[in-house]
């Protein structure tokens, strides 16, 4: 017999690997993004819903869910094992929207509260509802219909999910919840539909995660009754399910037309092998063990796949943030480059120097230098851009909320540029009065032309050099070196802030996405504790 552990390591364990499956994210959509957040999804419902839940009280009653897809007759079914009328059921599709939970009466206490399914709003319903007199939830929520009935034996719960392939998103996604959280998976199909695809993929999937599997081949015609449950049974033992318990329910005039009770010899054989599964005790522990250990045994595998995601997901995160270093990279090399031939004094701003000091004051002059100074910037900030977005434009992670359509007009990057420089002009200005205070001189020169004369220097190359020899005239040469080794380091400290403002800027979209490789190591860090307390 499989024994159950539940151990408080082990529950520690497995408490901190869920929460390191909670916290892994995978924004960026690049290839097996999306089936990672399912799979995310999935195996945080069983942790939540099911597996530690019951580790943490083994004596809960079970839980059997009882899901499938439209018009399989789950509701019909549930009402009739139960012996009335306590979900909804009908032949307009799909029917049923809030999930239906029947206990027995003194087992209401263990689903009240929020033990299993905690993202469900308890809705309890202890009365027989008339025909036209069911409750629903509100449609902001999702709630959860708590009904107790005292013709199912104690320790015994039944829940009616939503249909496996409902045209409603979100009763799609609850169905597989609620699943998660079952002890039991009572998976209903009808002799029409039975090779649907999408009833097999959940019975594929609780073959991998060995969950304790029951079907049942519902509204079957009595003359075809031996044929289609033989070639139900067919397809079961091809899948590697022949093992799980097969029931069939026959066609009668109450599933047909959706009355939602069949005579109780319908389901005695099902009613039957449920009752055997809570009233003896090494048929409750085997059942409730096989799917316990069935989802511990699958995270061998689902989480080094989650690891793994994690993983190409910092790699993608890291392509897109080597394309922005390459791209600024490139920029800033070409930038100094630029800045030691000189390139800074041409145009406006050649013009004044060589204008300088008859037709220009110093102040114009300094005005013309910045303004060029941010046009080289500028350039190299759209280029930059532009390279970034042809290398992201070949990768998918780019297309990331966020990442795309940016809102980098080009007068919010001059502005920000235009910021910069005129600082350092402010600075370099600072160190011209400096400079001149110190001077041993009965008339000290005009601090706005030396700092003109600086500037001019340090951006206009080989034809600035009549620009030395008048910042020397009037600082001396010792004066005039300290100035340009002052204002050369200030520069580059300038043009670095602006540059790499503009690179984090660029990266902070990337940045708020929170990609790490963290996430990896820690999920396999989680799952080889786990391991070794089990």
């Amino acid at each position: 017999m499989v024994t159950l552990d539940v151990r408080p390591q082990l529950l520690d364990a497995l408490s901190a690997l869920r929460d390191r499956v909670a916290a892994v994210r995978f924004p960026l959509p690049i290839a097996g993004a999306p089936r990672a957040r399912a799979n995310r999804d999935e195996l945080l419902a069983q942790l939540d819903d099911y597996l530690v839940p019951r580790l943490r009280e083994p004596e809960a009653p079970l839980l059997a869910v009882v899901g499938g897809s439209t018009g399989a007759g789950k509701s019909t079914l549930v009402n009739s094992l139960v012996g009335r009328r306590v979900s909804e059921a009908g032949v307009l599709r799909p029917t049923t929207r809030d999930p239906v939970l029947v206990c027995h009466p003194d087992d209401h206490h263990w689903f009240s509260g929020m033990r299993v399914l905690p993202n469900l709003t308890r809705e309890w319903v202890p009365q027989v509802l008339g025909d036209d007199r069911f409750l629903t939830g509100g449609e902001e929520e999702r709630v959860l219909r708590i009904e107790t009935v005292d013709t199912l034996p104690q320790g015994l719960a039944l829940l009616d999910a939503p249909d496996i392939d409902s045209l409603v998103a979100e009763n799609r996604t609850l169905a597989a919840e609620l699943i998660s959280a079952a002890d039991i998976w009572i998976m209903v199909t009808t002799a029409a539909r039975y090779a649907d695809a999408v009833p097999w993929h959940l019975l594929r999937t609780a073959k991998e995660h060995r969950a304790t599997l029951v079907t049942v081949l519902d509204r079957v015609p009595h003359q075809v009754v031996s044929e289609v449950s033989r070639q139900y049974g067919a397809l079961l033992t091809k899948a590697g399910l022949g093992e799980a318990p097969r029931f069939t329910v026959p066609e009668l005039p109450e599933s047909a037309w959706g009355g939602g009770l069949l005579p109780a010899t319908a389901v005695a054989p099902l009613r039957a092998w449920l009752i055997h599964q809570v009233t003896d005790p090494a048929a409750r522990h085997q059942a409730m063990a096989r799917t316990a250990h069935g989802v511990l045994d699958s995270l061998r595998t689902r989480m080094p796949e989650l690891a793994g995601a994690a993983a190409a997901q910092y790699a993608a995160a890291l392509r897109l943030t080597a394309a922005v270093d390459a791209a600024y990279d490139s920029e800033h090399t070409r930038v100094k480059k630029r800045l030691q031939t000189g390139a800074v004094l041409a145009g406006d701003a050649l013009k004044r120097w060589r204008s300088y000091p008859l037709d220009c004051t110093a102040g114009e002059l300094l005005d013309a230098l910045v303004e060029s100074l941010c046009a080289l910037l500028l350039c190299a900030v759209t280029a930059a851009d532009e390279r970034i977005d042809e290398a992201w434009r070949r990768e998918p992670a780019a297309r990331a909320p966020g990442l795309t359509g940016r809102d980098r007009a080009m007068d919010s990057a001059e502005h920000r540029v235009g910021m910069t420089v005129r600082r350092w002009r402010r600075v370099l200005e600072e160190y011209a009065e400096e400079e001149a205070r110190v001077l041993d001189r009965s008339v000290a020169p005009d601090a706005e032309v030396v700092a003109a004369l600086v500037a001019t220097t340090l951006l206009g190359g080989r034809r600035a050099r009549s620009a030395a020899e008048g910042l020397a005239e009037r600082v001396g040469p010792h004066g005039a070196l300290r100035l340009r080794d002052r204002g050369g380091r200030l520069l580059t400290e300038y043009l670095d802030k602006a540059l790499h403002a503009e690179r984090e800027r660029r990266l902070a979209p990337l940045d708020a996405l929170d990609v790490h490789p963290e996430p990896q190591a820690e999920l396999i860090a989680a799952l080889s504790v786990l391991q070794k307390e089990r």
